[in-house]
C-alpha cells in the first residue's frame, strides 16, 4: 500500500493541470494530503509556511493541487534554492544596488546637459538599468522571508540573465556597467 501510495501522490504532482482527481476515497484522498504537501515542499514547489493553507483543507484539494501542478510546471528547470549561496548576501546585494541606483541618478543628471553624449549617456542608463535588474534578482533569491516559489523564479532569471557558465561559477556582473569608465588624462 505504501508504494502504490506514493506512486499516487507522485502521479497528482506530476499529472498536467486539470487533470481530474483519481476515483478514490475521500477518506484517500486526505490521507494522501499531508504527503502530497510533504513531497511539494520537498520539490520546493510550496513553501513551508503555505502547508497552512494549500492543499489544507479537503473542499479546496482539486483546486490546490492545480496551482502546485503549475508551480511544477513553472518551475520544472529552475534551479534548486540551494543554489542561493553561489552569490552574496542579502546586505551586500543591497549595498551593490545602492550603488547602482547612484550611479542611474549621475548619469541622468549628466544626459540633459552633455548634449554631444546624450546617446551614449542613454545607452550607460539602459546598461544601468539592466545590471540594476540583475541584481535584484540576487536579492530576491536571497531575499529569506519570500516564498520559496519566489526565489527559485528569481534564481530561474538570473540564470537566464547571465547564462549557465558564469550562473554555475557564480560569476556575476558588476553593478553598473565600468567598461563606461574613463582613466582620467
Amino acid at each position: 500500500m505504501f508504494q502504490l501510495d506514493s506512486l499516487l501522490v507522485l502521479a497528482l504532482l506530476t499529472a498536467p493541470v486539470d487533470t481530474p482527481l483519481p476515483k478514490a476515497s475521500a477518506e484517500r484522498l486526505e490521507r494522501l494530503r499531508p504527503k502530497v504537501q510533504t513531497l511539494a515542499v520537498k520539490w520546493e514547489i510550496l513553501d513551508q509556511r503555505e502547508v497552512r493553507y494549500i492543499l489544507a483543507r479537503p473542499e479546496d484539494f482539486a483546486s490546490d493541487l492545480n496551482l502546485v501542478r503549475r508551480r511544477y510546471q513553472a518551475l520544472a528547470d529552475a534551479p534548486s534554492l540551494s543554489d542561493c549561496q553561489r552569490f552574496p548576501d542579502r546586505d551586500t546585494v543591497n549595498e551593490i544596488l545602492a550603488f547602482n541606483r547612484a550611479y542611474r541618478q549621475h548619469l541622468g543628471l549628466r544626459q540633459p546637459v552633455e548634449l554631444a553624449r546624450w546617446w551614449d549617456l542613454r545607452t550607460a542608463l539602459q546598461e544601468t538599468d539592466h545590471l540594476y535588474q540583475v541584481w535584484d534578482n540576487v536579492r530576491d533569491a536571497r531575499c529569506e522571508y519570500y516564498y520559496v516559489t519566489v526565489r527559485r523564479q528569481a534564481l530561474k532569471k538570473l540564470r537566464e540573465m547571465i547564462g549557465e557558465n558564469a550562473y554555475y561559477q557564480g560569476q556575476m556582473p558588476p553593478s553598473v556597467p565600468i567598461w563606461r569608465f574613463r582613466e582620467v588624462e
